[in-house]
């Protein structure tokens, strides 16, 4: 979100650029392998559970596969979450498209652009899965039906005098995650995690940008 020129009476600053990642695919990813296969990872810092439930998985692992997953979850979700933080480097963007490229080069940007994910350490088969398919289906649905069809209505410009506030210490990104409860979460210098429910709600929200701070 950026306004291109100054614009007299507009309270959103021209040169203010932030990033709303609002369907984040990996840490998706994260949070339905944690509750369809009924994970039990430990950390202080774990997202909440999803709003929707989602229906146990089709292909269920055994119990021995289970420990193992959990004991990995809050590792690599953290380093998904650290990725997701950043935005991504343009540069590096172009470079994927050059023509000068091998496959295998390509390959190699490809997975540093798009970061850390569950396939790297456990593989892609987890996600052949019709639970999966029915979950993420229904999740993208409620996603188009429930975002905001113009900027205007967007939680960032209805509550933009908190945004500008917290650009200005230095925030750059926000990610979202539909989960319950009141999630918020700074994670790194210039990006800050909530939930849904925090993003929808003004007060929230606006408390959420106001706990935003510098990190030197």
């Amino acid at each position: 979100m950026r306004s291109t020129t100054p614009m007299p009476g507009n309270p959103w600053p021209h040169d203010m650029s932030i990033t709303v990642e609002d369907r984040p695919q990996l840490l998706l990813e994260l949070l339905w392998i944690r509750e369809a296969h009924d994970l039990r990872p430990v950390g202080e810092t774990l997202p909440p559970r999803l709003i929707e439930t989602p229906a146990a998985a089709a292909n269920p692992v055994d119990a021995v596969t289970r420990d193992r997953w959990s004991a990995a979850w809050s590792r690599i979700w953290e380093d998904v979450l650290a990725h997701a933080a950043v935005e991504p480097d343009r540069g590096l963007l172009d470079a994927v498209f050059s023509s000068d490229l091998s496959s295998t080069e390509r390959e190699r940007l490809l997975r540093e652009l798009v970061g850390p994910a569950w396939r790297d350490e456990f593989g892609g088969d987890v996600f052949d899965d019709e639970a999966y398919r029915d979950w993420e289906r229904r999740g993208f649905d409620s996603h188009v039906e429930t975002r905001p069809t113009t900027l205007a209505e967007s939680p960032e410009h209805r509550d933009v005098e908190a945004l500008v506030d917290a650009w200005r210490r230095g925030l750059l990104k926000v990610v979202t995650i539909p989960c319950r409860e009141l999630h918020v979460r700074q994670i790194g210098p210039h990006a800050l995690l909530v939930t849904d429910e925090v993003r929808s709600d003004s007060a929230q929200y606006r408390s959420a940008l106001g706990s935003f701070a510098p990190k030197g």
